[in-house]
């Protein structure tokens, strides 16, 4: 119950400071974001950028490519997975090609005020919707633009879609009449940059040079 009182008095208090409350949360993730990336070696870092670039080769390859001997990398691989920082080892593929049409990102915004029951529903309902609705990537609360939460979605085509979003009228914990799609057409014939982590497995390796300069 405490919990729930709690819960209740920070969400009221955030509708009602929502830019200062988007001030510190910015503000905090800066310095933990400074923190976590010292934190980290640069072996750590060249490691996980080879492996956002491609994570098939073998431990004798990633050495190769990381310039240290296989034992070093299987030894710092255990090592960043225990740490979470490794969370799965996966690919990207053309979603087109599995049958998929459309790529889904729907804004949803929460009630102001949520009793105790609305709270608990709320809670189970999100649990739920990650283990049956499977075509779900994303999930996530956030704050921006007067929304609460972001879904990411791939869909077969648009009747698909129109019932995810079916399924989100019937949570009684969102304002129903303010839930917005934006849909990206997979099959359009014009891509500026799909899906991919590559690119970003090139950034991550300035990240720590970036922070050491903004902490300085």
């Amino acid at each position: 119950m405490f919990f729930t009182k709690t819960i209740q008095k920070d969400f009221q208090f955030y509708h009602r400071n929502r830019d200062e409350v988007l001030y510190l949360i910015h503000d905090y993730i800066e310095k933990s974001s400074l923190k976590d990336v010292n934190a980290m070696k640069d072996i750590e870092r060249k490691l996980v950028s080879e492996l956002m670039k491609n994570c098939r080769r073998s431990d004798r390859q990633l050495a190769k490519a990381v310039g240290v001997s296989q034992p070093t990398v299987t030894r710092t691989l255990h090592k960043l997975e225990k740490e979470g920082i490794i969370k799965e080892y996966t690919i990207v593929p053309d979603f087109r090609k599995l049958g998929y049409t459309l790529l889904a990102v729907t804004f949803v915004r929460l009630k102001r005020q949520l009793s105790h029951d609305e709270i608990e529903k709320a809670r189970e309902s999100a649990r739920v919707s990650i283990e049956s609705n499977l075509n779900f990537v994303m999930l996530e609360r956030g704050m921006g633009m007067g929304y609460d939460g972001v879904f990411l979605s791939f869909h077969e085509d648009y009747t698909s879609f129109t019932e995810h979003k079916k399924w989100l009228t019937q949570l009684n914990f969102l304002e129903i009449s303010d839930i917005q799609s934006f849909l990206i057409n997979l099959e359009d014939e014009i891509h500026y940059r799909s899906l991919t982590f590559s690119t970003l497995a090139k950034h991550i390796l300035t990240l720590q040079t970036e922070q050491k300069k903004k902490g300085s």
